[in-house]
């Protein structure tokens, strides 16, 4: 795995994107900070109204709480360098939310709760599966993660989403 990550990331970097769009990637990564939920949430209320609003929201409550907690007890166990860290030519060029790599965050935590949207309003849902794999991409670009971050945080918000699901069951009845 460390051969096929450092294979992609290599890759990756060779293939530089113009000021002007890099500067640009770097914005749409930070919307994965959690300001994209904002745009959302304006969204659904729009197009599908404040009833199914509050539905996806307590839906995305258990998601997001079972993905937080995966993720964190993941992070803190697996302790995984990130390529700025190891790789003496790479500096971070976007800024990581905490110290470890694995999981992706950005990816993982996202991805939980854009299940729940795909899931729930798949006109607009589909939005936020793409943009979470795209985060994840681009942050191995930019130094901060792995392939294997992003292929695991992906794993992992689907693993929360659905686990989340079936709490959200549990309690609701």
């Amino acid at each position: 795995m460390r051969n096929l990550d450092l294979r992609f990331f290599y890759f990756w970097r060779r293939h530089s994107f113009p000021p002007k769009i890099d500067r640009a990637l770097r914005l749409y990564t930070r919307l994965g900070d959690g300001y994209v939920w904002i745009l959302m949430i304006v969204a659904i209320y729009f197009f599908y109204g404040k009833e199914t609003l509050f539905e996806l929201v307590e839906r995305a409550i258990f998601a997001l709480l079972v993905s937080l907690a995966l993720y964190w007890i993941i992070k803190l166990s697996v302790r995984r360098k990130r390529p700025f860290d190891l790789l003496e030519e790479v500096k971070a060029r976007v800024p990581p939310l905490d110290k470890y790599s694995f999981p992706s965050g950005h990816t993982m935590n996202n991805l939980a709760v854009g299940f729940i949207i795909f899931a729930e309003a798949p006109a607009i849902g589909w939005v936020m599966i793409v943009m979470p794999i795209t985060w994840g991409f681009l942050r191995v670009y930019y130094g901060v993660h792995w392939l294997s971050d992003v292929i695991g945080g992906a794993c992992l918000g689907f693993l929360s989403f659905w686990l989340g699901q079936m709490i959200f069951v549990l309690f609701s009845q």
